[in-house]
C-alpha cells in the first residue's frame, strides 16, 4: 500500500499510508482539520545505458521515415564511394 502526503489548513503536512481504492482523505484523522492530497511526483530512476532520451530519437525517426539503421549503413558507403570516384577521374585528367 502506498504512502500518501496531506497537507492540513495551517501548512503543516503528514503521510498516511492509504489502498489504491480508498477516498482520499478530507479531514486529518488526529487534528480534525480539512487536508489536501500532496501530488509527489514518481520516485523512479533509470540507471543504465539505453534510458537516455536521445537513444530512442534516431530509431524512432528513421522508422517515421521508413529507413532502418540497415539501409543507411548500406547507402553511407555507396555514396562515399561515387563521391570519391570522380575526384580521381578529374585529377587524372590534368
Amino acid at each position: 500500500m502506498p504512502m500518501y502526503q496531506y497537507r492540513r489548513e495551517d501548512g503543516t503536512t503528514f503521510e498516511i499510508r492509504q489502498s489504491f481504492s480508498d477516498d482520499p482523505l478530507t479531514v486529518d484523522p488526529q487534528t480534525g482539520q480539512r487536508v489536501v492530497r500532496v501530488v509527489q511526483a514518481a520516485g523512479v530512476i533509470f540507471k543504465g545505458s539505453g534510458f537516455y532520451i536521445n537513444d530512442s530519437k534516431n530509431a524512432s525517426k528513421a522508422s517515421a521515415n521508413g529507413v532502418s539503421k540497415k539501409d543507411d549503413a548500406k547507402a553511407e558507403p555507396a555514396a562515399a564511394a561515387q563521391s570519391a570516384a570522380p575526384a580521381m577521374s578529374s585529377s587524372a585528367a590534368d
